[in-house]
């Protein structure tokens, strides 16, 4: 796997600065937001955002609207690691089904 970019830190960076949690729900910054703030052009943001989120380091956690689009935006926050406490012991559901049938 290929190493991380400048850009591509930068808006991670970026996104976990200005990411929020309000009453359990998450909000972050719009691709606008998140380019000024990381110091890089919009179209890099653009296709970097777009491959961040793809390869699961950035998700869309909620819509705004915004003055300059006729659309809601999304809202960017980095993705969550999954803690040890939320996984399943998927080898325990398997003994637990075979033993009742």
């Amino acid at each position: 796997m290929r190493p991380i970019g400048d850009v591509s830190q930068a808006l991670l960076e970026s996104a976990a600065k200005l990411a929020t949690e309000i009453d359990g729900q998450r909000h972050g910054p719009t691709l606008q937001e998140l380019a000024a703030h990381a110091r890089v052009g919009s179209r890099a943001a653009l296709n970097s955002i777009k491959n961040l989120t793809r390869a699961g380091k950035l998700q869309p956690v909620a819509e705004r609207r915004v003055d300059y689009r006729n659309r809601p935006v999304a809202e960017y926050a980095p993705a969550r690691k999954i803690d040890k406490d939320d996984t399943v012991d998927i080898a325990g559901v398997f003994a637990m089904w075979a033993s009742q049938g």
